[in-house]
């Protein structure tokens, strides 16, 4: 199935509205708007570099009004074509790597300074507080996906499989993040940024990226008189090789590219390169690249948008296609930031200048941390699906619970990982790791794909990394080995190595029913045909960081604990098939007193229907026939 861009709203370094996604005007060569940060700066990064959107008022979180901006310059697009969009059935699909991580270095330094910890501040710390914020109005399906620098390409996937099931009429999808020091500080402990400018994709001396704000938003829907553009295809897919660096052979990204294209591969004549010029991401995504198109590999115009823009995290996908939609409707291909000395091992064609041609499809490819990779295809006419026309059913197979941090050497005995290497990962990945250990005893789970939610996703493990920092008062004095760590789909990436899922592989939360969530968008991505089988995690570990939001906020706190369900298109003896699911925000109710994964522990006990109500109204539910 095809999905019609209706409408857009979006923010970068480079404007606001069609600015924020311009490939520039003809023969003129890529603007780049990175350049020496302050607040990097004065934090002492050795590489302060960046591009920062322009605020009027920094008054609220800069994630959050960003996110905002973006979100009212969309509503406003939709409500100037035809208002009576607000009644229709709307979903929600949003995206974000760092969510309201500058609140949460708030947080960081009260706990640090024995300080109390007032409920705004509170309030602001979690992933989904801009989200929290910013969303006022029921929207139903609803996700936010914290899956790094694939995110937004992945909820706007999500979103189209929502369309082609009939689950709503139109979907609101994209991401935003702001750049903070803790995550500028992790980035340059990884040795992932570049060390002067403009950063240089595919070229010799390639050495790292720029960070950078922003955010976009999309507006789909199953069809439209007059579309901006179409999205003709999605595929995700994880390397289950490395938790933060690519498979070297690109066959990852590549298996994502294939499902996202189809037959249809003569049809592209532009791709929307990750490329975040990084020796190894640039090596793995031309490989990908070639693998994919062939002996069209040459001739396609390549474009890495995140040397103009920097990398926009959660909001790369979204921003990127817009970018390549903006060069289909223009019929233009984009210039390119070209390094002086190019790598004659990844001879991707960059154009010196925006040069017209005719454009009518392009493919997107994104990758994030714990091998999760996405692709996109957009176009100017719509394509038939690239996947079965038949709508398929979702079976809860297994299911399994471990109530209490495994030892180290009972992991390592599940999953054949050395201990050493196993002390490394915290204790949602342990927990999540026997959780789905138990299930493997029984199955083999190679192949399928893995979506992981959370009341507090990582605050934890981002406060124990964090306090270095704050303690040396030098963000250079990052830990290397924690970085990845504090990303929410770190679980999911070394739950994807232990046991070999390659499929689809991404994490969730957007409120404390994060666990029951991330049941919902794994039957959707089965029922969707993204997936045959998906394993879902809900895992909590609250710790001093957790308990200090839910104490200041007055929320519940989970245990710790890990619940893993294998879902499956196939029905077996001791299946429950999944009947509906629901995620919603400002859904109204009761706040659940039992949130993360112990919402799902019902259903170990043979439970029909799993719910869980945030505090803010947002909610999830699934309900099975047993």
């Amino acid at each position: 199935m095809s999905a019609a861009i209706v409408a857009f709203g979006a923010i970068s370094g480079l404007g606001r509205g069609r600015a924020a996604a311009s490939v520039g005007e003809v023969d003129a060569p890529a603007r780049v708007v990175t350049k020496h940060d302050e607040e990097l700066a004065a934090s002492k990064l050795a590489r302060p570099f960046c591009a920062r959107v322009a605020l009027e008022s920094v008054e609220e979180d800069r994630a959050t009004a960003i996110l905002r901006i973006a979100m009212s310059d969309l509503v406003a697009a939709l409500d100037a074509r035809d208002s009576a969009w607000r009644g229709r059935r709307v979903g929600l699909a949003l995206a974000s790597s760092s969510g309201g991580m500058r609140g949460a270095e708030t947080l960081f330094r009260a706990l640090r300074e024995g300080s109390p910890v007032p409920r705004a501040v509170g309030e602001r710390a979690t992933y989904f507080a801009p989200m929290q914020a910013v969303v006022a109005s029921r929207f139903s399906p609803s996700t936010l996906v914290l899956t790094a620098c694939s995110a937004s390409t992945i909820a706007i996937g999500i979103a189209l499989g929502w369309l082609e099931r009939g689950a709503c009429d139109l979907v609101i999808a994209g991401g935003f993040d702001a750049v903070s020091v803790f995550v500028a500080s992790g980035f340059e402990a990884l040795r992932a940024t570049t060390s002067r400018l403009p950063s240089r994709p595919f070229g010799l001396e390639r050495d790292g990226m720029a960070l950078g704000e922003g955010a976009a938003l999309l507006a789909l829907a199953r069809e439209d008189a007059a579309p901006l553009g179409w999205v003709t295809g999605f595929g995700a897919s994880g390397d289950a090789i490395h938790v933060t660096a690519p498979d070297r052979t690109g066959a990852g990204l590549a298996r994502a590219a294939r499902a996202a294209l189809g037959e249809s591969v003569a049809s592209v004549e532009l791709v929307s390169a990750h490329g975040t010029a990084t020796p190894f991401n640039d090596a793995a995504e031309w490989k990908a690249i070639v693998a994919t198109l062939g002996d069209r590999a040459r001739d396609v115009a390549v474009h890495p948008f995140k040397a103009q823009i920097g990398h926009t995290l959660g909001a790369a996908g979204a921003l990127e296609s817009l970018g390549a939609l903006d060069a289909i409707s223009r019929g233009v291909l984009p210039a390119a930031v070209i390094a002086p000395a190019r790598d004659p091992e990844t001879p991707a064609r960059l154009l010196e200048r925006t040069t017209r041609a005719d454009v009518h499809g392009a493919l997107k490819l994104s990758a994030a941390f714990g091998g999760a990779n996405a692709a996109l295809v957009l176009r100017d006419a719509p394509a038939p699906s690239t996947r079965p026309a038949a709508r398929h059913r979702a079976f809860a197979s297994r299911v399994s619970h471990v109530s209490a941090v495994p030892a180290l050497a009972e992991i390592s005995a599940l999953t054949g990982i050395a201990t050493d290497r196993l002390a490394r990962a915290d204790e949602l990945v342990h927990l999540a790791l026997g959780a789905i250990g138990a299930l493997a005893r029984e199955h083999d789970l190679a192949g399928a794909g893995v979506v992981v939610g959370h009341a507090y996703a990582t605050v934890d493990v981002n406060d124990r990394y964090f306090q270095r920092v704050l303690e040396r008062g030098d963000a250079k004095a990052a830990e290397p080995r924690r970085f990845p760590y504090t990303s929410p789909n770190a679980v999911a990436g070394e739950c994807s190595l232990a046991f070999k899922l390659t499929g689809p592989n991404l994490a969730v939360g957007s409120g404390l029913h994060g666990g029951v969530e991330a049941l919902a968008i794994a039957a959707d991505l089965v029922r969707a045909g993204d997936a045959e089988r998906v394993v879902a995690v809900a895992v909590d570990a609250p710790r001093r960081a957790a308990r200090a939001i839910a104490s200041s906020c007055g929320w519940p706190c989970p245990a710790d604990g890990a619940v893993a369900v294998l879902v499956s298109r196939e029905r077996d003896s001791l299946a429950a098939e999944i009947l509906a699911t629901e995620a919603a925000t400002a859904g109204g109710g009761e706040p659940s007193s039992a949130v993360g994964h112990e919402a799902l522990v019902p259903l170990t006990s043979g439970a029909r229907v799993v719910s869980c109500v945030s505090p803010w109204g947002a909610f999830a539910k699934v309900e099975l026939a047993r």
